[in-house]
């Protein structure tokens, strides 16, 4: 084996200054796209909800533009870097700015849920919290591209408009199947029926819901207990 020549996983090789703390931090921003994924095969696992599979399938579809337009431009990376690939446009900032727009579109304006634990105003208000928050952290991620010097300003900015780009046409696409019932459809299909595919979380808040089922459950739990003859007075 110590004749081998071995590889570097570029995967998560990431370069940063190990002096410059802004630096360390850019590090751990680039490894969020890769976090986020395994997030979301959770998510799509525990849930199977079919708008968390909608909104993957659209950041799979983002992802495989980049790459097209990456193969097109054959833009190189700034020279202070030694990443592999073409940098233009960012990957990173693409994915980033995809997810964040098309889970705020969702959260704004798709997101109606019946059960509000404490009010609609409030609950909406948490929403477009939630949206800026999104936005933020993909900014935070764009930036750190630029700081670790794996991309320029301009691939980017590029990035970003192709993630937004993504992020609208997909969400209005899928508007498109929920209203004309192709989303009713496909549920509708045995295979997916198998896999046991809802599609809840498009009016119900699922931690509120969960937690009305639990209470429930839990006050029938306590009735019978309660109404258990050893647990009577003689």
């Amino acid at each position: 084996m110590g004749d081998v020549p071995l590889a570097s996983l570029s995967l998560t090789h990431v370069h940063y200054n190990p002096h410059d703390p802004l630096s360390f931090l850019s590090a751990w921003l680039a490894l969020v796209p890769q976090g986020l994924c395994v997030a979301y095969v959770t998510l799509i696992w525990a849930s199977r909800e079919a708008e968390v599979i909608l909104m993957f399938a659209g950041q799979m579809g983002c992802e495989a533009l980049n790459f097209v337009l990456k193969r097109i431009i054959k833009e190189e990376r700034p020279k202070q870097i030694l990443g592999k690939g073409y940098g233009m446009p960012s990957s990173h900032a693409q994915f980033m700015v995809y997810l964040a727009i098309y889970a705020g579109l969702f959260l704004v304006f798709r997101h109606t849920p019946v059960i509000v634990r404490s009010g609609a105003a409030l609950h909406f208000l948490v929403r477009v919290l939630l949206a800026l928050v999104l936005c933020l952290g993909a900014g935070a991620v764009a930036g750190s591209r630029i700081y670790l010097n794996y991309h320029t300003p301009r691939q980017v900015l590029a990035g970003c408009g192709a993630g937004a780009v993504c992020a609208f046409a997909w969400f209005f696409v899928t508007r498109l199947l929920r209203v004309h019932g192709w989303i009713d459809w496909v549920l509708d299909q045995d295979i997916v029926r198998w896999f046991r595919v809802r599609d809840l979380l498009v009016s119900e808040d699922l931690v509120e819901a969960g937690w009305q089922q639990w209470e429930a459950k839990r006050k029938l739990s306590r009735r019978g207990s309660s109404d258990h003859p050893s647990t009577k007075s003689e």
